[in-house]
């Protein structure tokens, strides 16, 4: 397929520049022309009819992709605004759709109607004030809509009323991977700075910050369905982008400045398994998984284990050599089951006070046998 698609695309150059060549040698002033190169009836007529054939590649194309990888479009979203976005990218791509087969449907035809006759002088036509009105008026009219709505939804990710019970989770990018930090019962993250960060401490959290005291880092996100999560986003070196899609949200991680958006979970991970779109993308990469399996044990590897669907948080810039493999489980979990999870999660202030008493201990048994030794 790759190697069709590069053929294809040097036929394509070839044609370009020889066409270039072609536009060259008209735009020669004082040559001698060869009036075997003047286009005639015939070459007018068969031009209009291969622009004809070239519109119905386009809609032909556009409903062969449509069928043929509708089915990688995200299904069900996962999250209270994602309703919106989902809705806005749909009245977005139906306008877009109307928008190109009427025009392209005009360019092409015009293109034929009005082809080259032989002894036919083209009309000067130098402006209508009503068309352009009305070719203004209209684009205006709906991206201001689109706009509007786009901005609605966008509030609902960014802003929210204090008063509201929300809780406050920290994501921290770095090549290549994330750590996630829940603040604890005062619901206030600690500070932090890349400056502490030493020994398990890699989160650089200020440890004379009573806030930080409580709070709990792990190595995989859980989210209370139903609960607001206001997501504050630090980086430790590069630009990275914290990327949920099935909850339709989006951030940059900027190194040196925190970032931040909200959004409400609606639906657990084993509600999600159960969704018959979820079901059957699962079934369809298992299949392949079956079959690469095959290959891998005829060549005495193991096999591939089934593939379960999980929640992710991916990367979303290309952030260096393993920026494919940049990504954290997410699980969406019940109020109960998360309240559950979460209280065997030691605070970073005991894991603090453990480490330190450990070294503590370690730097006595040192003085200890090196005092044996003196003696």
């Amino acid at each position: 397929m790759t190697s069709l698609l590069v053929c294809i695309v040097l036929v394509l150059i070839g044609v370009a520049v020889w066409q270039l060549t072609k536009i060259f040698q008209l735009t020669q002033v004082g040559e001698v022309s060869d009036d075997s190169e003047v286009a005639n009836d015939k070459d007018n007529n068969i031009n209009g009819y291969i622009m004809f054939g070239f519109l119905g590649f386009i809609y032909i194309f556009t409903i062969y992709s449509l069928i043929a990888w509708g089915e990688f479009v995200l299904g069900t979203p996962a999250s209270e605004h994602g309703v919106e976005v989902d809705s806005l990218m749909n009245i977005s791509m139906l306008l877009i759709f109307f928008v190109q087969t009427v025009t392209q449907f005009l360019l092409h035809y015009f293109a034929f109607k009005y082809k080259g006759k032989e002894g036919q002088k083209a009309l000067y036509f130098a402006d209508s004030n009503k068309l352009e009105v009305i070719w203004t008026i209209i684009p205006v009219i709906v991206l201001s809509v689109l706009i509007l709505y786009g901005l609605y939804t966008w509030n609902q990710i960014m802003y929210f009323e204090d008063e509201e019970d929300v809780m406050y989770v920290e994501l921290y990018a770095k090549q290549f991977g994330w750590e996630a930090r829940y603040a604890g019962d005062d619901n206030t993250l600690g500070k932090a700075n890349v400056r502490y960060i030493e020994g398990i401490n890699t989160l650089g959290l200020d440890v004379e910050d009573p806030n930080s005291q409580d709070d709990i880092v792990v190595q995989e996100l859980h989210l209370p369905k139903g609960k607001k999560v206001v997501f504050k986003f630090r980086s430790q070196d590069v630009l990275h982008s914290a990327y949920m899609p099935h909850f339709r949200a989006q951030m940059n991680c900027v190194p040196g400045m925190v970032t931040e958006f909200n959004f409400t979970p609606t639906v657990t991970t084993a509600e999600m398994r159960k969704d018959e779109g979820i079901i059957y993308k699962v079934k369809k990469i298992n299949k392949i998984r079956a079959e690469k399996s095959v290959k891998l044990i005829a060549e005495g590897k193991e096999a591939l284990d089934p593939y379960t669907f999980d929640y992710l948080l991916l990367c979303n810039k290309i952030c260096g050599r393993s920026h494919y493999n940049m990504q954290m489980k997410i699980v969406v979990d019940t109020p109960e089951d998360f309240k559950i999870w979460l209280s065997d999660k030691t605070t970073f202030g005991k894991v603090w006070k453990d480490a330190n008493t450990s070294e503590i201990e370690k730097v006595k048994e040192v003085a200890t046998a090196i005092a044996q030794v003196v003696k």
